[in-house]
């Protein structure tokens, strides 16, 4: 019996190199990242993180070099094309970016009504159905201000996956959380992934959060990738820089190693290519 193919990557990042004027920010990244896995990118302040994910949802072009994603070399794509690809693309921020003056069901709403046509009627279906995902639907008519942090982060969340995106990237999503919240914030992550098979890119300083959800590690140095893996393989790896920024974490190598019980990304990648297909 045939063993079938290995599935090809979600996202190829190729020799990416990004200068502004005489700085160059990226030296010639290269990774993958597998349908429905979790990448978490760490690495120092000024490593160049924010700029590779500004590049992973085209927000920016490169200098030189590829990012592929479904075999597509997003970089490549004209403008318009290019609008369409972000639909692609899903971004939970740091501060959860919601306005203030509008409500929560608003805030989710927002994205349907300036990328689509879709009737009103059908807009509300779908953000009531994502706020009812993330345990938020009883605070659609209040604002961001009425509710507690940990539930404006599942607001933003909803409305990230409001356009039902194939890549969801989390900006530092535990900056500034309680150690309880952190984690509450980590099973969050891990849900949206299991529930709807999405790819999903995480910067965080957060080391336990990190070696909690990754299913690969990628650490950014002078904007070069000097480990990638998985944590385990992260943990070992023989490169003193790494080592460094693991240690001053103040986190125990033992607790690094304790790991959640988590689905496999090539279980979830199923989710993903259906969820896909009934797109199209």
């Amino acid at each position: 019996m045939r063993e079938s193919a290995p599935e090809e990557p979600h996202v190829r990042v190729e020799k990416l190199v990004k200068r502004y004027g005489d700085r160059t920010v990226l030296h010639g990244v290269d990774m993958t990242i597998g349908r429905a896995e979790t990448l978490v990118i760490i690495g120092g302040s000024g490593a160049g993180k924010s700029t590779l994910v500004r590049h992973l949802i085209a927000l920016e072009r490169p200098t030189s070099g590829r990012i592929v994603v479904d075999n597509i070399d997003v970089a490549a794509l004209s403008d318009i094309e290019l609008n369409i690809a972000r639909r692609r693309f899903g971004m939970v921020f740091q501060k959860y970016a919601l306005f203030d003056s509008m409500t929560n069901y608003e805030n989710v709403a927002f994205p349907l009504r300036e990328q689509t046509k879709l009737a009103e009627k059908d807009i509300r279906e779908r953000v009531m159905a994502k706020l009812k995902d993330l345990s938020v639907e009883h605070a659609a008519e209040l604002t961001p201000a009425q509710i507690s942090g940990g539930m404006a982060k599942r607001v933003g969340i909803a409305r990230a996956l409001v356009m039902e995106p194939e890549l969801l990237i989390y900006d530092e999503p535990t900056s500034g959380l309680d150690p309880v919240t952190s984690r509450t914030v980590d099973d969050l992550i891990d849900e949206m992934r299991e529930k709807f098979g999405v790819t999903s890119v995480v910067i965080t300083h957060d080391m336990v959060s990190a070696f909690d959800i990754a299913d690969k590690i990628a650490m950014l140095i002078k904007g070069k990738v000097v480990a990638e893996g998985s944590p385990a393989e992260v943990l070992t790896v023989a490169n003193d820089d790494v080592q460094r920024f693991i240690r001053s974490s103040g986190v125990e190598a033992s607790r690094l190693e304790s790991r959640r019980d988590r689905k496999p990304a090539h279980e979830l990648a199923k989710v993903a290519r259906a969820r896909k297909d009934r797109a199209l």
